[in-house]
């Protein structure tokens, strides 16, 4: 994929996970688009880690390692901001 689809997928990601997991997060649309590809890049090296699958383009599995990774750093990062 390229990087333009990296971003798109990390922002649908992003979103999706901090409506997830709504909280006192104060993160601009920046920071979320940032926050969820990172949590795709985590999500799919976790997944990949434990042979579960990886994220490999825009399918559905790759969606929900995608919004997976981003809650999880969702979460981190709300735990070390605080």
């Amino acid at each position: 994929m390229g990087v333009l689809s990296w971003i798109i997928f990390g922002l649908i990601a992003g979103v999706l996970a901090k409506w997830i997991m709504p909280g006192t997060y104060h993160f601009g649309f920046i920071m979320t688009t940032v926050l969820g590809i990172v949590g795709a890049v985590v999500g799919g090296y976790i997944s990949t880690f434990f042979g579960k699958g990886k994220v490999d383009g825009f399918n559905f599995g790759s969606f929900i390692v995608a919004v997976i990774g981003a809650i999880a750093v969702l979460f981190l990062a709300g735990v070390f901001s605080s």
